[in-house]
C-alpha cells in the first residue's frame, strides 16, 4: 500500500500527503475495493465479488469488472465515469483519467458465445490515457510507456513508446483559425472570442496521428 500511494505522489503534483490520497482520492477507493473483489471472484464467489464492485461505482463513480486483471500501482485520476471491463489486462504503473473506457466491441447478441473469450484491451506497462479515451476490443494492445491523448477511439493495436498526437485539420469555412488543440491530450481551446449570434455551432476535425501514422478523424 505504501508504494501504491507513493507512485501516486509521484504522478500527480495536487496530492499532498498519503492520508488525503485515502480520505478523498475516488481512484485509490476503487482500486482498493477491486482487489477485494477480484479475491472474491477468483475463489468463484461471484456475487460477493459483482455486490462489493457495484458499491464501489456507487462510492467513487468508477466501474471495474471483478474479474479484471490489474497490475501494480494503477492510477486512476479524478475517476468519475472510468469502466474497466471483465477481461481488460492492465500492467504496472498505468495512470488513467476520468471517463476513460476499456470495452468490447462484440455485440451482445448471443452471450455464451462470447463468455470465454477476450473481449476486452490489454494495457501494458507505464502507459497513460487522458480522459474520454476509447480502447476497443479483446485483440487490442496498448504497448508500454504509450500515451494516448484525450476523445480518441482505438480499436487496433500500438507499439511500445507510441505518442498518439492531434492536430485540428483546416477548413475551408476556415473555423480551424478560431482554435487550438493540444497535440498530447487532445483538450481544444478557442483563440477568438466566439459569438453565437455570428455562428451557432462550429464543426472542427481533429486528426489523431501515431508516429505520423493516422489513427482517427474525429469531429
Amino acid at each position: 500500500m505504501n508504494d501504491f500511494l507513493q507512485s501516486i505522489i509521484d504522478r500527480d503534483p495536487a496530492a499532498k500527503s498519503k492520508l488525503s490520497l485515502i480520505l478523498t482520492y475516488p481512484g485509490v477507493k476503487a482500486v482498493f475495493f477491486h482487489r477485494i473483489a477480484n479475491f472474491f471472484s477468483t475463489a468463484k464467489f461471484d456475487l460477493i465479488a459483482r455486490i462489493i464492485s457495484q458499491f464501489s461505482r456507487f462510492l467513487t463513480g468508477i466501474e471495474i469488472h471483478p474479474k479484471a486483471k490489474i497490475g501494480k500501482n494503477l492510477f486512476i485520476d479524478h475517476g468519475m465515469g472510468v469502466v474497466i471491463g471483465e477481461t481488460s489486462e492492465i500492467g504496472d504503473n498505468v495512470t488513467i483519467y476520468h471517463m476513460v473506457t476499456l470495452g468490447g466491441i462484440a455485440p451482445s447478441i448471443n452471450s455464451n458465445d462470447q463468455r470465454n473469450i477476450k473481449r476486452h484491451p490489454t494495457i501494458e506497462d507505464n502507459v497513460v490515457i487522458y480522459a474520454n479515451a476509447t480502447v476497443l476490443g479483446g485483440d487490442v494492445v496498448i504497448g508500454a510507456n504509450s500515451i494516448i491523448g484525450a476523445n480518441v477511439c482505438i480499436t487496433g493495436s500500438i507499439p511500445e513508446n507510441s505518442v498518439v498526437t492531434y492536430k485540428i485539420v483546416p477548413d475551408a469555412l476556415g473555423y480551424s483559425k478560431r482554435f487550438r488543440i493540444d497535440s498530447i491530450s487532445g483538450w481544444i481551446y478557442t483563440t477568438v472570442k466566439l459569438d453565437r449570434e455570428d455562428v451557432e455551432m462550429y464543426s472542427v476535425l481533429v486528426r489523431a496521428t501515431d508516429n505520423a501514422k493516422k489513427v482517427e478523424d474525429r469531429r
